[in-house]
């Protein structure tokens, strides 16, 4: 067998789908290592056509692609790949351009193929010197080919990742249409029918359930039970009878009945006018899933899994099975490709065989979290057992997108659990001075999609009112409390527990649910209305980049939200593809300030005239917004202008994006749980009695769990000076944003304690860092 030499990589994609952001990524990590890096565009077709379809890519070639949807690189079905004979022609191909690493970003199929290439590379070797079409020095010199692949599907079909490329930009498209829908269906008291895309995955229709407070969805991996149909019109006749103008459904184009027959929306419209004589519309929506701008999410998802998918070609050995490069919790890991292929298609044999629990559970904890949270939610009635407990709801801090959500499912969830569920208005100021009220299953209709606070909300603490908020929870009998919002949540529950050893009425059980678009709660990895916020400042950037490419030699200076966190920045700068992001806890001086001038400076002698600054509003007491702008401005006389942008509250505003109103949805639903299961343990003697720093926690997102933690035990994580926890995840994320933006600079890119790469400056061949094991294929949310 030939030694192996590895120097170039090739980029192909095999669907339509929001890939730019990983094409860009694999692009310039492939070109800062020193690797030559080409573009094989249409697919597998190209691959095999080879000629002007394999082209070498340049850092300008991937600019101001990230707020492009699809695939700027083309992508096309090729039945010649499936052949032997079109293979050996596509490392013909390779094999002249000395390309020895693939990234292929497709969904199973396409990386099954690119797997069998892969195995068969060295036979296909050996046939095409033994053709005289290779030299056995070129055999030689591209002996082995590495594989890793990345998951574009809007249908998260793909088990070994939370989500895949191009699921969360789909979901916007689906909630915007839901959203426009709902406005003209309360007008006309009408039943909207929505079929969403698809064939054998039911994600996009069960999490547009959530997010919509959908009345009925079908799903091809949980098909209705007989006599669904009289089931169906009950319910919308019950939510009809209740005052409801709207009625909801959910369609996935796969779904079927239990013997297989497929169910569409207008065979759900005609049992609907039918039976019930509802004025019912069908909506359609067809590709327009799969197109439009990208989300946040999206582009944060497709840069880390290229420059993941980077590293591992440059560390793979021929021994390294081909893998994938997935998603868990908040980290890039790699997966082995076939194990989780495997699984994929488990799913889809359970199906067939009717095993529909089997099929919720292969698809991953997270789904089956989804399904039972839907199930629970969707009641027609709420059930009449009473547990004569009240739980007491409060939003707390300023306002954000998505709080509505998680207080709508606490409400629900609470009556199912047979609470009296009361709704306190005005913050901690409106619970001393006896602003509650109940709050029933109908009262929470249609909050899913509102932003804002609808039980309004205050920023201020309970030390000052700690006596009147004592006697009102004795008067109004509250035996738990859910408190929703940001650090003056968090503190304000803090300030609660250390009054319990005067005050015995504080002593019931309490849960903050972080919500705040500063996501500086301490004890979650992110804080419902974040999301919201990040989609918000860079659809500002996007206009903003498109009127610089227009007027060419610009540079913006935005100033975002989050106090003293610079999660807003640093994400909004990866999303959004900024040269630099001033935040507080990474620290700067005049010095890297010149360095950043001079790099913009030298930007504009390239093709791209033009430059984009975050700066997080509390980054630097002295460093201000109108010094840098005076700055760059004087700095960049006779090379550039500069405009600057304070975006201000927009960022609290807005419709919750499909994130948040699930997120909040499900942290809603789980602290109501918890409080339940909590309200039995510390029930003595007829009395609820709750002292104990577990009784007291943080409800947040930890990795991939949503994890319960005592406020108490929080106190020695978080700087309470600058209102952050002193550690966080997405600091590790920003030497990406720095490199993506040509800076010349160390990465780091160790997210996970069992996978740690490190690239040094520059280097024209790295050699593999560190060789490690593949995790194993566990999809799921852990609980």
């Amino acid at each position: 067998m030939w030694p192996c030499v590895c120097h170039s990589l090739a980029l192909t994609s095999s669907s339509l789908l929001c890939m730019n952001a990983a094409v860009r990524a694999t692009v310039r990590v492939g070109i800062y290592t020193g690797a030559k890096v080409y573009f094989v565009h249409e697919g597998y077709q190209g691959l095999v056509d080879g000629g002007d379809n394999i082209k070498l890519a340049t850092w300008e070639s991937v600019s101001m692609m990230l707020q492009l949807g699809g695939t700027v690189i083309g992508s096309a079905r090729c039945m010649d790949f499936r052949a032997r004979e079109g293979r050996m022609k596509a490392a013909l191909n390779l094999v002249k351009l000395g390309i020895t690493n693939l990234c292929v970003i497709g969904g199973d199929g396409s990386l099954t193929g690119a797997n069998q290439f892969r195995k068969e590379w060295a036979t296909l070797l050996v046939d095409l010197v033994k053709a005289g079409k290779i030299t056995d020095d070129e055999a030689r010199k591209s002996c082995h080919l590495n594989i890793v692949g990345m998951v574009g599907s809007i249908d998260n079909d793909f088990c070994g990742t939370d989500m895949t490329i191009g699921t969360d930009s789909a979901l916007h498209r689906i909630i915007e249409v839901v959203d426009a829908i709902t406005t003209t269906a309360q007008s006309h008291q009408r039943t909207f029918i929505l079929e969403v895309m698809g064939r054998h995955c039911g994600y996009l229709a069960l999490v547009t359930a959530l997010a919509c407070g959908a009345d009925w969805v079908f799903i091809p991996e949980m098909p209705p039970d007989e006599g669904w149909e009289g089931h169906l019109c009950r319910r919308l006749a019950d939510q009809r009878a209740r005052g409801s103008r709207l009625n909801v459904i959910i369609v996935a184009e796969g779904a079927m009945d239990r013997a297989g027959n497929p169910i569409s929306s207008e065979d759900i419209k005609k049992l609907v006018e039918k039976n019930l004589g509802f004025d019912t519309r069908t909506t359609v929506l067809g590709h327009v899933q799969r197109g439009g701008t990208p989300s946040a999410f999206d582009r944060i998802l497709g840069s880390r899994m290229g420059v993941e998918a980077v590293m591992a070609l440059l560390e793979a050995t021929p021994e390294t099975p081909a893998c994938v490069v997935s998603l868990s919790g908040n980290q890039a890991v790699r997966l082995p490709l076939m194990e989780c292929v495997q699984v994929t298609k488990d799913v889809t044999t359970a199906m067939a065989e009717k095993r529909w629990e089997d099929a919720i559970k292969l698809r991953g904890k997270s789904f089956e979290n989804n399904w039972n949270t839907y199930k629970m939610l969707a009641h027609i009635n709420p059930p009449d057992t009473k547990s004569n407990i009240n739980v007491a709801i409060v939003n707390i801090g300023a306002p954000c997108a998505g709080m509505n959500a998680a207080v709508r499912s606490a409400v629900r969830i609470g009556i199912i659990q047979g609470h009296n569920m009361l709704a306190v208005h005005d913050g901690f100021e409106g619970l001393a001075q006896g602003k509650i009220e109940p709050i029933t299953w109908t009262g929470v209709s249609g909050w899913t999609g509102k932003g804002g606070s609808e039980l309004g909300t205050k920023r201020v603490l309970p030390s000052e009112y700690i006596e009147e908020i004592s006697l009102t929870i004795a008067k109004f009998n509250i035996h738990s409390l859910v408190i929703i919002g940001g650090f003056e949540a968090y503190m304000g529950g803090l300030e609660l527990v250390q009054g319990r050893d005067k005050y015995e009425e504080l002593c019931i059980p309490m849960v903050v649910i972080p919500a705040t678009v500063s996501n500086n709660v301490p004890g979650s990895d992110f804080s419902i209305g974040a999301d919201t916020a990040l989609n918000t400042i860079t659809s500002t950037c996007d206009r903003i980049k498109q009127s610089a490419a227009g007027t060419k030699r610009r540079v913006f200076i935005i100033e975002t939200a989050g106090g003293y966190c610079g999660y807003l920045a640093t994400m909004a700068g990866l999303a959004a593809g900024a040269d630099a992001a001033y935040i507080y806890e990474d620290k700067f001086g005049i010095r890297d300030l010149e360095m950043n001038v001079e790099h913009l400076v030298q930007k504009m002698k390239t093709d791209v005239k033009r430059g984009l600054i975050l700066r997080n509003e509390n980054c630097n007491a002295n460093y201000t917004t109108d010094f840098i702008f005076a700055l760059y401005s004087e700095e960049g006389k006779g090379i550039f202008d500069c405009r600057k942008n304070v975006l201000g509250h927009m960022q609290q505003g807005g419709t919750p994006t499909p994130f948040d109103r699930n997120f909040g949805t499900k942290m809603g639903s789980k602290a109501v749980l918890w409080i339940t299961e909590k309200l039995k343990e510390v029930y003595r003697h007829g009395r609820i009695f709750a002292n104990t720093p577990d009784s007291a926690c943080v409800l947040g997102m930890k990795k991939r769990a949503l994890t319960f933690q005592p406020l108490a035990e929080l106190k020695e994580q978080t700087d309470f000076v600058h209102r952050i926890p002193k550690t966080s995840w997405w600091l590790k994320l920003r030497p990406i944003m720095k490199i993506l933006a040509k800076y010349n600079i160390s990465l780091d890119t160790s997210e996970h304690a069992h996978m740690e790469h490190v690239i040094k400056k520059r280097v024209s061949m790295p050699a593999p860092l560190m060789k490690k094991a593949c995790p194993p294929t566990k999809h799921e949310e852990e609980e």
